[in-house]
């Protein structure tokens, strides 16, 4: 009951979000939230949209299993003429000569309605909603797995953004650097190589941030793809794309082992091959029913024209009603084969069920693991911003008192910027790592 509710609810999610679709210029044109691009997502990534259609698809597969135990109504008819020849016929050692009509017609309806099929009527219903059931899960998964990437893509923005930012504080620090001791060469206090040096470290650091910037772009084209958004043929190269949201360590409080077992008890893709597990076994029930017979009801009404004159104008008509009940006790193996079949597959789902088990036991223990990893070096690197700019200014305050080089006040430069550019990285790998782990145990990614 809790997977059919489940699934109506998802149904009806998408039904919704299937009759908005969000417009590329609306989207560029505010602010985007980590909540607005799932919602987008939702309602518009690729991959989503074709689960959504598989889903449907699904839906015939599941009517289909259905009509082995409902009625049929068929209605035929037929009209036939033949050459006289074929129907005048004397009889044997006599000049009589029998004739029946060379033209005639038929026309009846009939319901039928399968009574016993060997175990094959309840075993399709039962894969009906098996099916169904196996192709919401199958859906969720797909939902999870794509809202998954969106997240990360998000995150991937925002780290790219941070770099810039820190790349270029480091180019207007080596800028200051440069105009500084280029002021102190002009004076004779320093010699002309440390002007060289200055003009070196900041030559190679314009680089890093031209990189950073191009990133930023890619980045930012990833997250539109993975939202569905077709830009407009204006946008050439910089996407004007604003995110809202801050790279933040959202805590998580979550022991290892009951991860384990949530995400046993909770992910979609292992539901979905439980389901699968039961409908090859439904599919044994119903090879086996080739060696019972089938029973089957019928009833209807019949016109056709009579059998003796050519008067097709008039007709004979009347209710007909019985039962057909057919048994093939041997058919060359045929049955045999089908069952053998259906076991086999039967166990390999089975192998599967156990292979994937233990696939996500190793996936929730390496995303709880790398988890840990993010959240220990982001402890790690509380600090070591403001270390490093006490030792910038430190080196500086040293270098204006005459007891410290150039030389030194660039390594610390080069330290504050390492520090930084780890600090955001940091922050980004807690955060993508906070959500692999979360779609490990199969949390629901979009309310988090």
């Amino acid at each position: 009951m809790k997977l059919l509710l489940t699934c109506a609810a998802v149904c009806l999610n998408f039904c919704a979000f299937a009759q908005t679709n969000a417009s590329t210029t609306t989207v560029l044109e505010r602010p985007l939230s980590r909540h607005d691009a799932v919602e987008i997502a939702m309602r518009q990534n690729s991959t989503i949209l074709r689960g959504r259609a598989d889903l449907r698809a699904t839906h015939g597969v599941e009517m289909q299993l259905r009509s082995a135990a409902m009625p049929r109504v068929a209605i035929n008819g037929f009209y036939n003429a033949k050459q006289s020849t074929l129907v005048n016929e004397s009889f044997p050692g006599s000049s009589n000569v029998f004739t029946l009509p060379n033209q005639s017609w038929q026309a009846d309806a009939q319901v039928q309605q399968p009574i016993y099929n060997g175990g094959r009527i309840t075993s399709s219903l039962r894969a009906a909603k098996l099916t169904r059931e196996q192709a919401v899960l199958n859906f969720r998964a797909t939902v999870e797995e794509s809202l998954l990437a969106t997240r990360i893509a998000y995150d991937d923005v925002l780290l790219a953004q941070q770099l810039i930012v820190v790349q270029e504080a480091s180019v207007n620090l080596l800028s200051n650097e440069l105009q500084d001791v280029q002021r102190r060469y002009q004076a004779g206090t320093v010699p002309r190589f440390d002007v060289l040096r200055a003009e070196v470290e900041l030559a190679n650091e314009r680089p890093r941030l031209i990189t950073a910037r191009n990133q930023y772009r890619i980045s930012k084209n990833n997250l539109v793809n993975l939202l569905g958004l077709t830009l407009p043929r204006g946008v050439v190269e910089d996407i004007p794309l604003e995110l809202t949201d801050k790279l933040e360590p959202t805590p998580v409080d979550v022991e290892l082992a009951s991860a384990v077992g949530r995400a046993l008890e909770q992910r979609s893709d292992i539901a979905a091959l439980r389901k699968a597990e039961r409908l090859r076994h439904e599919d044994i029930v119903t090879s086996r029913a080739g060696y019972r017979p089938t029973l089957q009801a019928f009833g209807g009404y019949q016109f056709r024209s009579p059998t003796f004159t050519d008067d097709l104008a008039r007709d004979l008509h009347g209710w007909e009603a019985g039962v057909n009940l057919s048994w093939s006790p041997w058919d060359g193996g045929l049955t045999r084969g089908r069952v053998i079949e259906a076991e086999a597959r039967h166990e390999r789902v089975l192998v599967d069920l156990q292979d994937e088990q233990r696939q996500i036991e190793l996936e929730v223990r390496t995303a709880y693991s790398q988890f840990q990893n993010a959240r220990e070096v982001l402890e790690s690197q509380k600090k070591v911003q403001e270390q490093a700019e006490e030792a910038l200014r430190l080196a500086e305050a040293r270098m204006q008192a005459g007891s410290a080089t150039q030389l030194d006040v660039l390594n610390a430069q080069t330290s504050l910027t390492n520090a930084r550019t780890t600090q955001v990285q940091a922050l980004h790998d807690y955060s993508v790592a906070r959500s692999r782990l979360l779609r490990a145990i199969g949390e629901d990614l979009q309310k988090d």
